[in-house]
């Protein structure tokens, strides 16, 4: 490494997945390196030895790259694992007298109102840790009933005498007027400081009050896990020299600071995959692809979202774990089906893949670490699609041997069929459920996914993007050339982000522009106070939407609004109108321009851009990929063996065309381009395949 880089100043991108932590770092000269190291029961210390791997692979010390390393950007789990595996703090929650048990009322109805068999939910917060407070607000904000802070402080001291590390305290309106849910906060620190406390007025503050109160106890159960480890995390970084700035993926697509994501965990519950699709937007706009679909395929999940002209789509419809959390987050559905997704026989003598995962520990029984059980990753070695002796570029070696071992004694004995075919039958499941979830984001949204440009991320990605491209009718495939660790590279390209909300429900016909105006001005300064002196952005944008629907609707979409100044006008709102009528129509099939519209919520982002990463494009080096291929082997496409030729990723050249069949093996990716596809290596070293179109496949036909 020349002296020059060992001095530049690097980023750093860091995404702790179930399996592997990804890490890119990159320089002002537009130097990227990218490592994977396993993850750890500790997120920080998988994190540290991957921050040991970049600096070995740069050539400097670890304590000089931190210390010339002005920012890091982290997305984590640590949220989503903590809801998901029900080991969050002991939680308790203070509301408004006799809607302590609005949590379980929910909606009135059950997230799968045709299976009686459904349970209630696991309790984030049981019944005697709730308590009814005696304090009562109008729908306008004034005051009924004023706050009993007595009965305040008995519950409290209840509470933590059963042992309760986190209070959420949810009021009725006060999302309108916050201040009974502030003073409790300082009624509660008075006396017990050392709890953590989530005030709904500052966690969701709009309409709806079981949303609310879900979100609240979400952020409550998760946000004292969340604030340990980042303290933990940044402590052990400012040990080892770092003395820039720690920030955190955001599930909205923007990055905050470690302070803000510690007090509003919530946030950050699709930390990992918003990478991913925040630097899908970035190579789109790069490639000139401006609507991609992304599946991101990494060891124990199948992430999948939409990006149209650029911008990933943003739902508030959320539920994780059973719960609602009604924050904007990017609208990523996620399967169990990722290369560590075991497959078994269930009772009734049928196979079915996942969702369970073998994990990191013991992991594929390829890894030969202990796993017996047949995964994604071993079946692709039976098949031919994996090189036992190139993955992750050579770092890590894998047993054919213990794969065929695991799919046979688990899979092909039992049904009574070779283990070929009992290999090939696990791959067809496992791309039918993810043809099935690329659906659930496109069909179901109103998107047709022939017009969209898949781009497979993640380490398994492209070995099945292109069967999900036939199956679906999609043109084109991209896998991007940092694949592999795709959403540590989104880490590092995001942008920094705060949304701010707030309820104004008036009719479009009588909606007061003042007070929408005042509000935004006072939504954008509370915005700026949250993103801090930061000194990483080189510019803020301001965006808005209102939350719309026709009158007499229960559900709203969320409209941008037209205005390229501070001030929204009677022209603006004209145009935010017709974009509601034409997005209702995509989404619902219907819209009625003399119906009656009204906005239940105001939605702002204030954006902190950085400087753009920088990628070079090449000069196209002609088509004959013949000097990258490093010979042939047999693989298994349709149930029989087919001579294949192998190609070194590397060492293909932009202009590269690269004719089906064909195994392209790179650091962290092997790319199958199938029987009749094309892949063409672009100016970016992306790798651009074109997909064979059967009469009447794909939807719709």
């Amino acid at each position: 490494m020349e002296k020059a880089q060992q001095q530049a100043r690097w980023l750093l991108g860091v995404d702790v997945g179930g399996t592997f932590t990804d890490l890119v770092a990159t320089n002002e000269d537009g130097v990227l390196v990218a490592v994977k190291t396993p993850s750890t029961p500790d997120q920080s210390e998988g994190m540290i030895n991957g921050i040991f791997k970049v600096a070995d692979r740069i050539g400097i010390d670890p304590a000089v790259l931190l210390a010339q390393c002005p920012l890091i950007v982290h997305g984590t789990t640590v949220a989503t694992n903590t809801l998901l595996e029900y080991r969050g703090a002991t939680v308790g929650l203070l509301t408004t007298q006799g809607f302590r048990d609005e949590i379980e009322f929910r909606r009135g109805y059950k997230e799968s109102v045709f299976s009686p068999r459904l349970e209630a939910p696991y309790q984030l917060v049981p019944r005697r840790l709730r308590h009814g407070i005696p304090e009562r607000l109008d729908a306008a904000g004034a005051v009924i009933v004023p706050l009993d802070e007595a009965a305040v402080l008995n519950s409290v001291r209840e509470l933590v005498a059963e042992g309760v590390q986190s209070i959420a305290v949810c009021f009725l309106f006060s999302f309108v007027n916050p201040a009974h849910e502030l003073r409790v906060r300082e009624l509660i620190k008075e006396e017990f400081p050392e709890i953590s406390i989530s005030l709904s007025c500052e966690v969701l503050p709009q309409i709806r009050e079981f949303e609310r109160v879900s979100t609240t106890i979400v952020n409550a159960y998760t946000g004292p896990s969340m604030q340990l480890y980042l303290d933990k995390l940044e402590n052990r970084l400012r040990e080892q020299g770092f003395a820039g700035e720690l920030f955190v993926m955001q599930s909205g697509g923007g990055v905050q600071s470690v302070e803000q994501s510690g007090r509003f965990s919530a946030g950050c519950l699709l930390s990992g995959p918003a990478g991913g699709v925040t630097a899908a937007a970035f190579i789109g706009e790069k490639a000139g692809y401006p609507n991609m679909i992304t599946v991101d395929m990494g060891g124990t999940s199948y992430d999948v979202a939409v990006i149209e002209q650029l911008q990933p789509t943003v739902t508030t419809e959320n539920w994780i774990s059973r719960y609602r959390v009604a924050l904007p987050m990017l609208d990523i559905h996620t399967v169990g089906a990722g290369g560590g997704s075991i497959a078994w026989i269930d009772s009734g003598g049928a196979l079915q893949v996942g969702p369970r995962s073998a994990g990191s520990n013991p992991g594929p029984a390829c890894y030969g670490k202990g796993g017996t059980e047949p995964t994604i990753t071993d079946v692709n070695v039976v098949l031919g699609y994996l090189n036992p002796d190139h993955f992750l570029g050579g770092e890590m070696k894998l047993d054919r041997g213990l794969a065929e071992q695991a799919v046979a004694r688990h899979i092909a004995e039992p049904l009574g069929i070779s283990t070929v075919d009992a290999a090939y039958a696990i791959s067809q499941i496992i791309n039918s459920n993810m043809s099935n979830a690329i659906h659930y984001v496109t069909t179901q949204r109103g998107f047709d996914p022939r017009q969209f440009a898949l781009v497979a991320v993640g380490g398994a990605g492209a070995v099945h993007a292109g069967k999900q491209a036939e199956d679906l009718g999609i043109n084109t495939v991209i896998v991007p050339s940092l694949a592999p660790v795709f959403c540590a590279l989104g880490d590092v390209a995001a942008n920094l982000k705060v949304t701010e909300l707030r309820t104004r429900f008036q009719r479009v016909d009588q909606v007061d522009l003042d007070g929408v105006n005042a509000d935004f001005d006072k939504m954008e300064a509370s915005a700026r106070t949250k993103l801090g002196k930061q000194d990483v952005a080189r510019h803020y944008e301001t965006r808005r939407y209102f939350d719309m629907r026709y009158v007499g609707e229960v559900h709203e979409v969320t409209i941008p609004v037209r205005s390229r100044t501070r001030k929204v006008t009677a022209l603006n709102l004209e145009a935010t109108l017709a974009d509601f009528h034409t997005l209702h129509e995509r989404l619902y099939a219907h819209k009625d321009a003399s119906q009656q519209v009204e906005i239940l919520n105001l939605r702002l982002d204030l954006i902190g851009v950085r400087d753009r990463l920088r990628f070079d494009e090449q000069p196209f080096d002609g088509e004959d990929p013949l000097e990258a291929q490093t010979g042939s082997r047999p693989v298994y496409f349709d149930g029989s063996p087919q001579d294949t030729p192998v190609y070194d990723g590397e060492q293909l050249m932009p202009g590269n065309l690269v004719v089906g069949p064909a195994i392209i093996e790179q650091w962290g990716t092997t790319i199958v381009v199938y029987p009749g596809h094309e892949a063409l290596i672009d100016a970016y070293r992306n790798c651009v395949i074109e997909v064979k179109r059967e009469t009447g496949k794909g939807w719709g036909a």
